[in-house]
């Protein structure tokens, strides 16, 4: 067996160096991945196709709902790799599926071997209606060789399922796009009506209010930014304009995937890691759907050699880290099983979301996709510092290790409904920052990349996250810290945060108001295994009086023990903290006290000299943004 191979199910050709010379990867190893994941996931399968029944732990949904989803993620990935071979089925995936959809559409809701759930509203019994859209999209892709082969009642009894999407009420997200995508097959096999006109009409209405501008949706109302934007906000809209012809629709969306992929494309590591933040990261390489996507309809500003590093990247990093296991299933979880990633509506074929990545062999094997040599991606080429205004984030990356890091100050996963429950806790959202490299602590554990308030010996953590303002290289936010113990939360407390980026540094600066007495405050690092091969540290520059660094015995989905570094300090009236972070692989990092000092510092600013003269001011102001000036030229060390 290669290297680089994940089992023998999922047995790839030998890699291209010369057409590929960073993964090795081609149109052939896309193919023959998409063959294995299909021949392991089959072998799982019920007599009649209809239900791919994958062994592990259940989701709340129940093991039929997951054995739907294992039919129609699976169907993605043959759907996509059989109209992209114009037809040309050697495996006959598609007879397979065929026969699954005649049996679980003839009595739907029964309790017998094949029959598949009906579909009902996003609370009652919903997950059909996310599995609904992946079935209608594999029929308006393979209708040449499934759909239009299929008998009349077949036919109309599949419809009928589908139908159920557009009747009830989705969840108040990336849903709404499940009916659209229903009612676009069934318009575009002559079977559309009011009904499926209402259903597409209403999802783009809500896509218009969801869009924040840059090219990014937020995923349903509030400030939820996360891989949703590219796997679910642009995919689905943008694939139908193109697969419809529709260039009224593929113009209105298009210059948006555009943008997108400007800022998406700075979110995968040297090493083809997608950005580990936000929920469903299961999903692993469907992170480069979007990049594929982009490149099928031109509505990219990446060259063909840059999006094909970038999705043959992510597909490379996974098989390459224990994504696949022994039985060369798709494991819940990162590189491996892990269960802090994995969310409670997640079973066992929730991972074959991961399916849409292959939207890119749509791309046919003359497409420049496929025939342009590899260039380098992004992180590869030159450090940056990028901010996103729409979403509130900071992007920082450094090309001599390939670790691309984001600061989160303005995306999390509480609605504007909800009250900010410390209970809800999140540490795929609430945490400062993400990167390529590491993994958030699993709750229990000490949070990376926190900051937090502490009364009583109880902690705060971060729920709803309020961006301020960014600058180039900079954001800033501030949030109301809230309890899991005692009061939830204390009148009056209020911490506003900016992150400064440069190189591999991070300024962070801290201002706390109304903290009652007593309260002390903490600030973590980055988690990352003692000795590994990242490396995180920690120094206070203001206001922090200790420093340790704390063991998480859980790890993350990256090490399975992991060190936090950590500060800590009273706090009295309003007061402000600062201090330097960095997460490198470079050897022999310059020690963080070297880097920096301040000349300046008072309970609303703080001003700094660099270790090369350049300088950085940061002051807060009541009721106002905080400003941030950055001398990115020698100045005086007297000045």
């Amino acid at each position: 067996m290669n290297r680089h191979t994940a089992s023998q199910a999922w047995q790839l050709p030998q890699l291209d160096s010369d057409l590929s010379p960073h993964t090795g990867y081609t149109r052939a190893h896309w193919e023959a991945a998409a063959d294995g994941l299909l021949r392991a996931a089959w072998r799982w399968s019920t007599p009649g196709c209809a239900l791919l029944a994958l062994p592990g732990r259940p989701s709340v949904s129940g093991e039929r709902s997951d054995g739907l989803e294992g039919y129609a993620r699976t169907f993605l990935a043959a759907a996509f790799r059989v109209a992209g071979a114009d037809g040309e089925d050697p495996h006959g995936w598609l007879d397979r599926y065929a026969r699954g959809l005649a049996a679980g559409t003839a009595t739907p809701g029964r309790r017998d071997t094949e029959s598949w759930p009906v579909i009902l509203d996003h609370h009652i019994q919903g997950q059909p209606m996310v599995e609904s859209a992946s079935v209608a999209l594999g029929l308006r892709l393979t209708r040449p060789w499934l759909w239009d082969g299929l008998d009349d009642t077949a036919r109309d009894r599949t419809e009928a399922w589908l139908r159920g999407a557009l009747r009830h009420v989705p969840a108040p997200n990336n849903w709404y796009l499940f009916p659209y995508t229903v009612a676009a097959f069934l318009e575009s096999v002559g079977r559309g009506d009011e009904e499926t006109r209402r259903a597409r009409e209403r999802a783009l209405e809500l896509l218009e209010s969801w869009y924040a501008g840059g090219g990014w949706y937020s995923d349903g109302d509030g400030r939820a930014f996360d891989h949703y934007n590219g796997w679910a906000l642009h995919l689905y809209p943008v694939l139908e304009a193109q697969l419809a012809g529709d260039t009224e629709l593929l113009g209105h969306f298009g210059p948006r995937l555009r943008s997108h992929l400007e800022d998406h494309s700075l979110l995968f590591g040297g090493d083809g890691a997608p950005i580990h933040f936000g929920r469903s990261l299961t999903y692993r390489f469907a992170a480069g759907a979007s990049v594929a996507l982009g490149a099928i309809t031109g509505h990219t500003p990446l060259s063909p050699g840059v999006s094909r590093r970038l999705i043959s990247g992510a597909l490379r990093h996974f098989l390459d880290r224990g994504a696949v296991d022994d039985d060369g299933l798709l494991t819940l979880g990162w590189h491996g099983p892990h269960e802090p990633t994995v969310q409670r509506y997640s079973g066992p074929a929730s991972p074959y979301w991961a399916s849409k990545a292959f939207v890119a062999l749509l791309a046919p094997a003359d497409h420049e996709l496929w025939t342009a040599r590899e260039e380098y991606a992004p992180v590869e080429t030159a450090d940056r510092v990028r901010a996103l205004p729409a979403p509130g984030l900071l992007v920082q990356s450094t090309h001599a290790d390939g670790i691309v890091r984001l600061h989160n100050h303005g995306s999390d996963d509480v609605r504007p409904h909800e009250g900010e429950s410390a209970a809800q806790e999140d540490p795929l959202y609430g945490r400062q920052a993400y990167s390529t490299h590491t993994g958030p602590t699993a709750a229990g554990n000490v949070p990376d990349n926190h900051f937090a308030v502490e009364i009583a010996g109880v902690p705060s953590v971060r729920r709803r996250t309020h961006p301020l303002v960014c600058g180039p290289d900079w954001a800033a936010s501030w949030h109301r810290p809230v309890f899991t113990a005692g009061p939830p939360m204390v009148p009056g407390l209020r911490v506003e945060s900016v992150t400064v980026a440069r190189g591999r540094y991070e300024l962070r600066v801290h201002r706390v108001s109304g903290a009652p007495p007593g309260a002390r405050v903490t600030q973590t690092g980055w988690a990352a295994p003692p000795g590994g091969p990242v490396h995180s540290a920690l120094h206070g520059l203001h206001g922090w009086t200790a420093e340790d660094e704390v063991r998480a015995p859980h790890g993350t989905a990256y090490a399975r023990s992991v060190d936090v570094p950590r500060l800590t300090a009273e706090v009295t009236g309003p007061a402000l903290f600062a201090a330097l972070a960095t997460l490198t692989a470079e050897p022999d990092p310059v020690p963080l006290s070297e880097a920096a000092r301040v000349v300046r510092a008072a309970s609303d600013s703080i001003e700094l000299h660099w270790s090369d003269g350049c300088r950085t001011r940061v002051r807060f102001k009541l009721a106002e943004y905080p400003l941030v000036s950055n001398s990115w030229w020698p100045v005086s060390r007297d000045a």
